[in-house]
């Protein structure tokens, strides 16, 4: 599935990458926890999570993350947003909690790899 089919399924706001969004979605975590996300993540999931600050794109990088999913509405901090445009990270925004939009997701057909 591509990214841009999330983003249209899901009402997601692109806050930064808008010229990747052809990007191919292999599966998806979730988790506010970035050790985890290291540890579980694959190359070409979306990340949903809350957390707004820059280390999350410096987990996006590691991990070749097709895109970052920030919910409830929460928004990256514009030092999070020029770094993400400079390592050219997708980031997306969405008011849905994360349970919500994983199970969208899910329902989606994007699973865990």
């Amino acid at each position: 599935m591509k990214l841009i089919e999330i983003i249209k399924s899901l009402d997601l706001k692109v806050r930064c990458g808008e010229g990747q969004l052809d990007r191919e979605v292999t599966g998806g975590c979730a988790s506010d926890l970035l050790s985890n996300v290291i540890a579980i993540a694959k190359t070409g999931n979306v990340w949903v999570t809350m957390q707004v600050h820059v280390n999350i794109v410096a987990v996006a990088v590691l991990k070749e993350l097709s895109a970052i999913i920030i919910v409830q509405g929460r928004e990256p901090a514009e030092d999070t947003l020029r770094k993400a445009i400079e390592e050219r990270v997708t980031i997306l925004v969405g008011d849905l909690p994360a349970f919500e939009t994983a199970g969208k997701l899910y329902a989606l057909g994007v699973g865990v790899t």
